[in-house]
């Protein structure tokens, strides 16, 4: 949809009631992606016991900025590596020379990006691999 087609529709000029927008003073927040970005082989020698631990330390901060209403949502990936697709080529993934893949990712709501990346610096993920940090475009 073209920028014109989305102030078309904004406005109600296509034959649908306007899209709600908000009162004065109101402030709208934006929504982002943390992709987790990490090494195929991180968590390799890690025993159960280190890794249950690193578990609980990811579901308390979930849990804590969720309760703060910052994380919206999130998954873990797979580990096996999911399917890459190329025009009408499909291939197994990832490649044995990958050294990161993402291994999961959290939906955050914050008023901008700096605040976003403070939600992201507090994330326990940074001790394990990266974090790209996405703002989502609205498309509605």
């Amino acid at each position: 949809m073209s920028v014109f087609d989305r102030l078309i529709r904004h406005l109600g000029l296509d034959g649908h009631p306007p899209v709600p927008t908000f009162t004065l003073g109101a402030s709208a927040m934006s929504q982002f992606v943390m992709l987790l970005w990490e090494s195929p082989a991180s968590f390799a020698t890690t025993s159960p016991a280190e890794m249950e631990s690193i578990i609980t330390e990811y579901v308390a901060w979930r849990q804590r900025m969720g309760a703060a209403g910052k994380i919206t949502g999130g998954h873990k990936l797979r580990d096996e590596g999911g399917k890459h697709l190329v025009g009408s080529t499909v291939a197994e993934g990832p490649y044995a020379e990958a050294t990161e893949v993402i291994g999961g990712l959290f939906e955050v709501s914050a008023a901008n990006y700096q605040e976003a990346v403070e939600i992201a610096r507090s994330c326990p993920h940074l001790r394990f691999g990266r974090i790209e940090l996405r703002e989502v475009e609205p498309t509605e």
